[in-house]
């Protein structure tokens, strides 16, 4: 089917400048010029009458026949470009797609530990500095127990320092996204491993020490890569284990709120901006109660 008249020569000076300009593939080139060319047959009028109400049946027509959301998205990201393109270059007197808006991309929930993973990966940093006895498994454990009792994000762990542990309030303060500062409640495990550690720490300790709580294995601050491997490590061979320190966050607010903590607590706890991206560990506990019910209901 022949496109619309006007067409065929402005997708053509526009190939050449995804190709020229800002050097593109030839096979990228091709799925850009067949986005837009499906766009063409749909409006069915030359370039500079297609208007906002055009553009908004044609993406109705993609989701309507079934076209995944991420196909969708990287339609109209190919449109937006055309046609701010054609407009710089004078093709169009106005932008009609600088309004366009692609659908959002469902949140998808995240995996989470259970209880019973996150206790067999502690007692296995527990045994693992009983058997080997060195400074840096007993930090391995200080660390995986603080990430899972305050649900700290990686950056805000490694950066932590020595004067944000308060042990008569059971409690750390950290200075989170925004540089808002928080504290947050400590359990008696993570404190113990805390104590432990900070008895040893000396044994790392360099010039370039400073005051960080957790330190490499040369003096210097830890670093938030090494953090990761160290957690991966532990929770390795648990049942969905091989996370990241974020996934301990992930346990630690879904764990509270499946044993009724309420979401405004845990969004302070989290150093959450808004209670709306706390609320996805609502929606993980919601699941896993489905699954359960599933799973276990003689009639479900």
């Amino acid at each position: 089917m022949d496109l619309p008249p006007g067409w065929d020569a402005l997708l053509g000076e526009y190939a050449a400048h995804l190709q020229a300009e800002r050097g593109l593939s030839p096979h990228t080139v091709r799925a850009y010029r067949a986005d837009l060319s499906e766009l063409a047959r749909h409006a069915d009028v030359e370039p500079p009458r297609v208007n906002l109400s055009r553009l908004r049946s044609w993406l109705a027509e993609m989701t309507d026949a079934g076209a995944a959301t991420t196909t969708v998205q990287r339609r109209v990201a190919a449109v937006r470009g055309f046609f701010a393109w054609a407009t710089r270059e004078g093709h169009l007197a106005a932008d009609p797609a600088a309004r366009l808006k692609a659908p959002r991309t469902g949140r998808s929930l995240p995996r989470v530990l259970p209880e019973s993973a996150v206790a067999d990966a502690l007692a296995g940093a527990e045994h693992r500095v009983a058997e080997e006895g060195d400074a840096v498994a007993a930090r391995d454990l200080a660390l995986v127990e603080l990430l899972y009792s305050s649900g700290l994000r990686v950056s805000e762990a490694c950066t932590l320092r020595l004067g944000a542990v308060d042990r008569e309030r059971r409690s750390v303060t950290v200075l989170g996204k925004g540089g808002k500062e928080r504290t947050v409640p400590l359990g008696g495990p993570a404190l113990r491993a805390l104590d432990a550690w900070l008895a040893r720490r000396t044994e790392l300790v360099t010039a370039d020490s400073g005051d960080a709580v957790f330190l490499g294995a040369r003096g210097g601050t830890l670093d938030p890569r090494v953090a990761r491997r160290v957690v991966h490590a532990a929770t390795d061979g648990t049942p969905g284990g091989g996370i990241g320190p974020h996934g301990l966050r992930h346990a630690m607010a879904t764990h509270l709120i499946e044993g009724g903590a309420d979401l405004r607590s845990v969004q302070e706890m989290l150093g959450h901006a808004s209670v709306a991206t706390t609320q996805i560990y609502t929606h993980v506990s919601s699941e896993r109660l489905r699954s359960a019910y599933r799973k276990a209901h003689p009639r479900a």
